[in-house]
């Protein structure tokens, strides 16, 4: 059975969501909806690929992906389908697909597909829809328009390091208030190797000098630095909030220094 998963910025109490799913479930009835999220922030691209690229992976090959943020199209940001890794990813292209994707995909398309209605306010389910059941039908995605050679470019802040040290910044918090920064555990023991290291930030005021494997391994209230499930070193506090009391935000820095 064909999966359509969906991710955007619409919350759940409006009719956004089961417009959507209806206009799916309309042309395709036995199709399997998943829904990724309905939180990110409003417009925010950076939030909504860091959640889409910790998650398509977990799905089947052949997935379809249908990304609801920012969608409107224009003469810079047209509607593409992007296969790539073995998945379907149907959306806008504002930066958001170089920003989930570590490379170049397989293969790019600008739709050309009418959408359902004249207007042009909602094209996940007035275009979208149309374009993940096309796929989802077995269909060639070529037959859905052109192919363009590249996707617009956008990129995130980098991790830089300087000698034995790492600079790096925080790129995304959940919604326990644990803050990921965009170090990952390769680069991280790479540069560190066996030495003794800190991992500084509000200008030194706090100071973590040791990784566990769990929040437990600290006792309640007590801040800690692990690698997370994704390999992204991770500030927390064992059933506390991070970020709030530790006063962390969007690309705010951190430094690993050994």
């Amino acid at each position: 059975m064909p999966i359509i998963t969906l991710i955007s910025d619409w919350g759940l109490s409006d009719h956004y969501v089961a417009s959507v799913k209806g206009a799916i479930l309309r042309r395709c009835p036995g199709v399997n909806i998943v829904d990724i999220t309905h939180e990110i922030r409003h417009f925010d691209i950076k939030h909504a690929s860091f959640v889409l690229r910790n998650s398509f992976r977990q799905f089947p090959e052949g997935t379809i992906h249908i990304i609801g943020i920012d969608s409107i199209e224009s003469k810079t940001h047209q509607h593409i389908v992007v296969f790539a890794e073995g998945h379907y990813f149907i959306g806008a292209d504002n930066g958001i697909f170089s920003l989930i994707l570590d490379g170049p995909p397989q293969k790019i398309i600008s739709i050309n597909v009418l959408q359902d209605t004249g207007y042009f306010t909602f094209p996940s389910r007035d275009r979208f829809a149309k374009v993940a059941c096309h796929i989802a039908e077995g269909k060639d995605i070529e037959e859905l328009g052109s192919p363009i050679p590249a996707l617009v470019p956008k990129s995130l802040y980098q991790p830089v390091t300087e000698g034995n040290n790492i600079l790096g910044r925080v790129m995304y918090i959940d919604s326990y208030d644990n803050v990921f920064v965009n170090i990952n555990e390769k680069l991280f023991r790479e540069t560190v190797q066996n030495r003794p290291f800190t991992i500084n930030f509000r200008r030194d005021s706090y100071v973590i000098n040791s990784l566990v494997k769990a929040y437990g391994d600290v006792p309640e209230g007590e801040m800690c630095a692990l690698f997370s499930s994704n390999g992204l070193l991770q500030i927390a506090i064992n059933q506390g909030k991070a970020a709030s009391l530790l006063g962390l935000t969007i690309d705010y820095p951190v430094n690993v220094v050994s």
